[in-house]
């Protein structure tokens, strides 16, 4: 109630002709209790979900996961991001929950807005590579094997850090504290004072590090399914028969499984937040009172956080053999000792000509590099 109360007091001091410095003056005023009980909640779910999803998760990755393939070190790397994160949520919710009154040091304030900003560009960083990963696999399977190695996502993993280090790290520079009457604020933004020149960075960042990494993703997503719906894709060598074709489905199946959930991902996620986040920063800019984009941004923030807990779920249902690496009870499968022939590869397939079995591990490389 003391919120609507505020809006409505707002509303009509703003529309009484004060002029700029009244408008300014109702502004400092404005209240937003609401998101002393928002920010504390969502974080607290976050924290608990994220943390069981993300420690699950690496302890799969690290200790059942004997091969590392491109994917899995890109999956490690975002996994690592939000563990990373979520591990600064408990400041957030003691902050938020005392009504904003920070009770560390500055420097801590920083290092936490800084890995707030560093997760979330990092988690659309490394989504951008999954998805330019299977993208690859699906569109170019042949290059795909020379393209796309654990060396090869090993360096771009090390790129992608050192890029968001490199572009976050102002966000140490712009986030401050300040002595309000009795509480002491952690900006979410920067002083009043800097809100400007931090208006331009913030704006350069998302344009580099969230439009372009979308644009990317829709147009690689939108090339994958039309490969993925086309008749002939992946059937080619029929002589294997009903493996090939159950290779194929589960393969596809994977793909489609990723597209929605990384899709899901920023359109939940990582867009509410950065459209409402554009209108408040505009807002504030031009010194103009609009209660209903803080609402807005205010409620997005918990969202740009629940991607910890969506990008585990990426690596349960489309990655690799989550199952078999979870319980390590899952027997092999066994063909009539009539039908097997021995392989040093291990490449199980029908002895028919040698064309046919070179396509077939050759598509045997392509779905590993997929």
């Amino acid at each position: 109630m003391s919120f609507l109360r505020s809006v409505a007091w707002l509303s009509l001091g703003a529309t009484s002709g004060g002029g700029t410095s009244d408008i300014c003056a109702l502004y400092c005023k404005f209240q937003e209790d609401f998101k002393y009980i928002l920010l504390p909640v969502s974080y607290a779910l976050v924290f608990v979900i994220g943390l069981a999803l993300n420690t699950t998760a690496l302890y799969v990755i690290l200790f059942r996961t004997k091969r590392w393939k491109p994917s899995t070190i890109y999956m490690f790397n975002l996994t690592m991001c939000d563990t990373l994160y979520i591990l600064t949520l408990p400041f957030l919710i003691y902050y938020y929950a005392d009504e904003n009154d920070w009770p560390f040091s500055e420097p801590f304030c920083k290092i936490i807005r800084f890995l707030f900003y560093a997760n979330l560009y990092g988690s659309i960083l490394f989504l951008c590579c999954i998805s330019l990963h299977r993208f690859i696999g699906v569109c170019y399977p042949v290059r795909s094997l020379y393209w796309l190695s654990a060396r090869r996502a090993r360096l771009v993993s090390v790129a992608v850090w050192a890029c968001v280090l490199f572009c976050q790290a102002p966000v140490l520079y712009f986030s401050r504290t300040r002595d309000v009457a009795t509480e002491r604020v952690c900006y979410d933004t920067t002083s009043p004072e800097l809100f400007d020149d931090f208006l331009v960075y913030s704006s350069v960042v998302s344009v580099l590090m969230f439009a372009l990494p979308f644009m990317v993703v829709m147009v690689c997503y939108g090339l994958m399914v039309r490969k993925l719906l086309e008749s002939g894709w992946r059937s080619e060598g029929g002589a294997e028969g009903e493996l090939g074709t159950l290779s194929a489905q589960r393969s596809k199946q994977k793909s489609v499984k990723m597209i929605i959930i990384v899709l899901a991902t920023f359109m939940l996620c990582f867009l509410p937040f950065h459209l409402t986040r554009s209108l408040y920063y505009s807002f504030r800019y031009l010194r103009q009172v609009n209660p209903a984009s803080n609402v807005a941004y205010k409620v997005t923030r918990p969202l740009a956080s629940a991607n910890s807990c969506l990008d585990p779920i990426l690596y349960f249902l489309a990655g690799q053999d989550i199952r078999s690496n979870l319980t390590k009870k899952c027997k092999p499968f066994k063909l009539k000792p009539a039908l097997m022939t021995p392989q040093k590869d291990k490449c199980l397939r029908l002895p028919i000509t040698e064309e046919d079995e070179n396509s077939s591990c050759l598509k045997r490389l392509y779905s590993e590099a997929a």
